[in-house]
């Protein structure tokens, strides 16, 4: 079952209650996730707009962790943008291209990987994923998404006549899978740097949660 936690929608001081790190006698939480994920890479998921590669930068910075792109990967590899990609050789050689370039990163880790929306979508991915690393879904509302992806054009996927249908037709499509992913957290337009603190905070909760106890023997 995912750990879901939710950005505040407007910023300011975190929510009362007792420090994060009180419980560990004032250990960063970098240090606990650190410790916890040991080879394990952390993987964002989730659509267009959501902020994966923005969130993932600054998370792996604070992580101490190298960062890549799986979009940005895949362009090196192919020495093409994913719009020529996608309009030269289609999706589906595309996707095969996507895979390939995600398993090579894992393999790499531990770090932070920010995958392109459609990614998790492959069982062969998010078993890769399972196996190495853990999923992080950035959820967003559509009219944060839409907001965000206005400002970045070259969206294969969006060029139609009426993109916000084509994106809610995306997440009826895709939310069911990224649900799947480990930890879930709701991305809003706030301070990025807080939507990182809260990513840290629900990972913490998820790699640290405590453990089952034991049915007693009769």
């Amino acid at each position: 079952m995912s750990v879901m936690t939710e950005v505040p929608s407007q910023g300011g001081d975190p929510p009362p209650g007792d420090p994060p790190d009180a419980a560990t006698g004032g250990e960063p939480i970098e240090l606990r996730l650190r410790r916890a994920l040991g080879h394990r890479s952390i993987v964002l998921v989730g659509l267009m707009g959501a902020g994966k590669s923005t969130v993932g930068r600054r998370l792996a910075t604070r992580l101490g962790l190298m960062f890549k792109d799986a979009d940005n990967e895949i362009e090196t590899a192919a020495k093409l943008t994913i719009p020529d990609i996608f309009a030269i050789y289609g999706e589906p050689s595309f996707r095969d291209g996507e895979e390939r370039v995600i398993a090579r990163l894992m393999r790499e880790g531990p770090l932070v990987l920010a995958t392109g929306g459609g990614a998790f979508m492959r069982e062969t991915t998010r078993a890769r994923i399972a196996e190495g690393g853990v999923s992080i879904w950035l959820k967003a509302e559509l009219d944060v998404l839409m907001r965000r992806v206005r400002k970045r054009g070259g969206r294969p996927l969006l060029q139609t006549e009426d993109p916000e249908e084509t994106l809610r037709q995306l997440m009826a499509q895709r939310h069911p899978v990224y649900a799947t992913a480990d930890v879930e957290v709701i991305s809003r337009d706030v301070a990025h740097d807080r939507v990182v603190q809260d990513v840290m905070e629900a990972l913490d909760a998820y790699l640290n949660r405590p453990s089952q106890p034991g049915i007693a023997a009769q």
